[in-house]
């Protein structure tokens, strides 16, 4: 299976096609139509669904727009799209999903904070960060507005604790043509990020008699931490070249995976230890947790769908608005099985429901307005630039140093020399610079640490500061010649 990514520039919108085979043998135009026509037939693309101009989706495949045009005009024949003067090429308003289940019939500390400067620190490259001084304002101001002119009398209420359904609603459309995710909006409950959502399914699994939750070898402590005060015990998952070694798993009740962009470390999870996982939770009743937490920024290789979308009822899938937008915005969200949406629902109780009706109503707005995609796609091209200013910098001051990770994301991993993780960190303090090294992510139990590092967050900086945080980091490595230098 090959999975291919299209982003409409006019639109702003990303289009995740998997079983595209656009170099198979039934040639390019038969390959989008079947891609196409599968999305829709899953519900993934739904009716009334914009898709992307014919120039940009081809610029962005790679392909002539004319195979674009005749694949949009057949299908346009067939009925599965419609093309009308002035409102571009949609979905067919009578298209109806063939595996999404049937809409209704559910009967219902932050992760990383930003931390406060300590005396002397001029920048920051901590990483789980955007750049904040790029939170569009104008846009995110003039969609409250007209959420809020919008909005029902009823919104100023308790309302449903899974959530406003205009932004359930919004983000079941954007998950499923942007990520891949079979979703409906029943079957998603919005949180106030990402840990908020941690906690309730640590809640939900221990009243279920899980008792262990396998954890990747790297990754945040703070969720280790959640996880073991709701009684849950967290054994580690080593890594290797093909990502997190989901075979180990042995007896673990669930397991929490970055599969499409692994943190810290940076890689993904190998296409058979993806379908590894998800055996294992079919034969074993057991959960796979899938934090996908920058699954928006890809660079360099075809993007990674969401795992979830190879079995929805043993995948809970959760995203956040932290990486894209911002993280003080306080939104996240999980796509669950149907069978842990009430439990889901019962642990938030009927108090601790979600963020406000009008950020939760904000949020779909911006969504769907295209004002996100547009965002998303401008912060990756800068992201990449900075990305690629990273790569270059550090070849040309410190070319002992191999920088890994940086196919997707907003961090790198750079390999120190062994035994100068802690004198570089001191050091990048001493020269005003906050850095976090790599084993401040190694779980407890790691037997075998990945070696010395520094986990770079490049997107943290704003443009103004960037390049003076660039600088900084490449005079302190320039002091620690590694054994060679790499990226990949």
């Amino acid at each position: 299976m090959v999975e291919t990514r299209a982003n409409s520039g006019g639109l702003g919108a990303d289009l995740h096609l998997d079983h595209v085979g656009l170099r198979g043998r039934h040639g390019l135009r038969d390959s989008l139509m079947a891609a196409l026509r599968e999305a829709v037939r899953t519900g993934r693309l739904q009716p009334g669904a914009r898709l992307p101009p014919s120039r940009t989706l081809a610029t962005d495949l790679g392909i002539a727009r004319n195979t674009v045009a005749e694949a949009y005009a057949e299908l346009v024949a067939e009925g599965w799209l419609t093309a009308r003067q002035g409102s571009g090429t949609r979905v067919a308003p009578r298209a109806a999903p063939g595996r999404a289940p049937k809409a209704g019939s559910e009967r219902v500390p932050l992760a990383r904070p930003t931390p406060i400067r300590a005396p002397g620190t001029r920048y920051s490259l901590l990483p789980g960060n955007p750049d904040l001084a790029s939170f569009p304002r104008a846009q995110w101001l003039a969609a409250a507005r007209r959420a809020l002119t919008a909005a029902p009398h009823e919104a100023l209420g308790y309302g449903d604790p899974r959530g406003r359904v205009e932004l359930r609603t919004a983000l079941a459309g954007y998950l499923a043509r942007a990520r891949g995710v079979h979703a409906t909006p029943d079957r998603i409950v919005v949180c106030a990020g990402f840990v908020h959502a941690l906690r309730l399914i640590g809640a939900v699994l221990h009243g279920r008699g899980v008792r262990s939750v396998a954890v990747e070898a790297y990754g945040v402590p703070q969720y280790y931490d959640l996880l073991t005060d709701a009684g849950l015990r967290t054994p580690a998952l080593p890594l290797d070249e093909h990502g997190t070694r989901t075979e180990e798993l042995a007896d673990a009740g669930a397991v929490l995976l970055t599969p499409a962009h692994q943190y810290p470390t940076g890689g993904a999870l190998s296409p058979d230890r993806r379908a590894g996982v998800v055996d294992w939770a079919r034969a074993t009743g057991g959960l796979v947790l899938e934090d996908d937490y920058d699954g928006e920024f890809r660079y360099d290789r075809q993007p990674v769908g969401a795992l979830q979308g190879l079995d929805p009822d043993r995948v809970a899938y959760f995203g956040t608005a932290s990486k894209s937008l911002a993280p003080g915005l306080r939104l996240g969200w999980m796509v669950l099985p149907r069978s842990l949406t009430r439990e889901v629902i019962a642990a938030k109780g009927h108090v601790d429901w979600a963020p406000g009706s009008f950020d939760q109503l904000t949020l779909a707005e911006f969504l769907t307005s295209g004002d996100y995609d547009r965002h998303v796609r401008a912060m990756r091209l800068r992201y990449r630039r900075r990305r690629d200013q990273l790569v270059a910098a550090i070849a040309e001051r410190a070319p002992g140093i191999r920088v890994s990770g940086i196919a997707a994301g907003l961090h790198a991993v750079l390999d120190l020399p062994p035994g100068t993780e802690p004198q570089v960190i001191a050091a990048a303090a001493k020269a005003g610079l906050a850095v976090d090294g790599l084993g401040d992510f190694a779980h407890p139990s790691t037997g075998e640490p990945r070696g010395d590092g520094l986990v770079v967050g490049y997107a943290t900086p704003s443009d103004s500061a960037w390049p003076g945080a660039l600088a900084a980091l490449c005079e302190v490595l320039s002091r620690f010649p590694g054994p060679g230098t790499a990226a990949r």
